[in-house]
């Protein structure tokens, strides 16, 4: 059976005596295809070292030669991007098509990440006091980590390690243990790419790593994509021990459909949204909101009949919209959520439970599930599902629709679908979540702005990648220099002014 290790100072290695081994499983067949090397916080601290003495020598690169190293990764990737989405879609069970753009959205912050000698340009000032100028100056931190979730093991490791390698840090890499290999390969390339042993660590493992990182006095500052209630875990722990930490967590996202919608479009992107990646995204749209009586039943009818027209199948079925969700675990929490939201008395439009595909009868499917009159009191609206479960909950008005996502616990992203744009720029300007979509289902931004949610989807101030990114990995040094010409002046026993 294949045998998936760390990677520490540039080489594979195997798991610490004791560690303990992780299953990972094939979504499509329920099989277990690896084991995964679990670590502990001896391989944390010898890959904190390895990044320790890594970072000195590449923080004095100059920042072109930094990003060659980038332009190169970035090549690299692409020409292995068959490879790194087939491995991604036999590990995650997403379809090929899926992988390949977890891949490229992850290139995108690379891309970004090689026009880093721009983003690292300070401010000047000549002339702020007599013979006084000030400037400022981008350094990196030094050892830096992320923790990153099963849901996307190419893009989110790429949001983290691509900024922050590029700007000088080294990085060590807490991929999630349900997909670890992609993470690993990503590492493998880079070094390929020419930077140097060290740069880009990969810890495998459980809690047990995550502690260890979270408490380790090299490590710098800490990164985080996972669910809400670890997240302000990763938080708080990162902070006590003096770490820098942005920690992104979980989503309840809304689609609100408004009375003048292209009906059409918006049901083609909330099945999409809701659907798509067996709606393992923190940005799915599993909610979905109609304003009025006549768009809801409109909506509903559109809604089941494109359901009725989705193909579910293995990960490597080019037809296929959606393959199976990551575990049997995982699949039995979906499945508890969906019997959970009938006792609560949401209607059941659609029973996505018990889908088999002929073949494959272990794997880990779930067919496409749809309720209706769904309120916000309900534990199914108020907790994130995770899966394909798609939620209907009618609004009598504007402002009922507006109130939903502002009222909810979590703030990560939002759309309206409109063709009336007073009320759209109204609505994007008062909802209460972090990122708005207008006629667009999933609002991810591009990569050089930022990705950050608000309320439980996110602890700390600072969000992903964008300049937001070159903030998060750096720190500030301002400098007030004065050249005397002649005499040397007296001390001065008072602060100095600009006057």
């Amino acid at each position: 059976m294949r045998e998936i290790g760390h990677f520490v100072n540039g080489a594979i290695v195997g798991g610490p005596p004791g560690a303990g081994r992780g299953d990972v499983f094939d979504p499509n067949s329920g099989a277990v295809q690896a084991r995964v090397a679990m670590g502990d916080a001896a391989l944390v601290d010898d890959a904190a070292q390895a990044a320790a003495r890594a970072q000195t020598g590449w923080a004095q690169l100059n920042p072109q030669r930094r990003a060659r190293v980038m332009f190169e990764f970035k090549r690299l990737v692409e020409a292995r991007m068959d490879e790194l989405a087939a491995l991604l879609s036999a590990e995650h069970g997403k379809v090929i098509a899926d992988s390949r753009g977890d891949v490229q959205r992850g290139l995108e912050v690379i891309e970004f990440a090689c026009g880093i000698p721009h983003a690292l340009k300070g401010e000047y000032t000549e002339g702020a006091g007599p013979g006084i100028d000030v400037y400022s100056m981008r350094q990196p931190l030094g050892v830096v980590a992320g923790i990153t979730p099963f849901n996307f093991p190419a893009m989110i490791p790429m949001w983290m390690f691509g900024i922050a390698i590029a700007v000088g840090n080294s990085f060590i890499l807490k991929p999630s243990e349900k997909d670890p290999s992609v993470p690993l390969r990503l590492a493998e390339l880079m070094m390929e790419a020419g930077a140097p042993a060290g740069v880009l660590n990969v810890v495998q493992g459980d809690k047990a790593v995550v502690d260890a990182i979270l408490t380790h006095p090299l490590i710098r500052a800490v990164s985080f994509v996972g669910s809400s209630d670890i997240a302000h875990y990763v938080y708080r722990t990162g902070a006590a021990y003096g770490k820098r930490v942005q920690a992104m967590g979980g989503a309840k996202n809304h689609g609100i459909v408004l009375p003048d919608a292209d009906l059409d479009q918006a049901t083609n992107d909330i099945l999409g949204a809701a659907y798509g990646s067996a709606g393992e995204r923190c940005m799915a749209l599993p909610v979905v909101v109609p304003v009025g009586e006549k768009t809801a039943l409109a909506l509903r009818e559109r809604l089941v009949k494109g359901i009725e027209g989705l193909k579910v199948g293995v990960s490597t079925d080019p037809d296929a919209q959606y393959g199976p969700v990551v575990t049997a675990a995982h699949k039995d929490r979906v499945e508890s959520s969906i019997a959970k939201g009938i006792l609560e008395g949401a209607e059941l439009v659609v029973d996505g439970r018990g889908f088999t595909l002929q073949g494959y009868e272990k794997g880990f499917f779930i067919g496409p599930t749809l309720f209706d009159h769904v309120r916000s009191d309900m534990t199914t609206y108020q907790e994130e599902i995770f899966g394909p479960v798609l939620q209907i909950a009618r609004a009598n008005s504007f402002e009922d629709a507006l109130r939903l996502p502002s009222a909810h616990p979590y703030g990560n992203g939002v759309a309206i679908y409109t063709r009336n744009g007073k009320a759209a720029r109204d609505f994007a300007a008062r909802v209460d979540v972090g990122m708005v979509g207008i006629n667009v289902p999933i609002p991810v931004p591009v990569a050089y702005h930022t990705f950050g949610g608000w309320k439980r989807s996110a602890f700390g101030d600072t969000n992903q990648h964008g300049m937001e990114g070159v903030k998060f990995y750096t720190k500030v040094k301002t400098v007030t220099a004065r050249w005397p010409e002649g005499e040397v002046e007296d001390s001065a026993f008072v602060i100095p002014t600009m006057r």
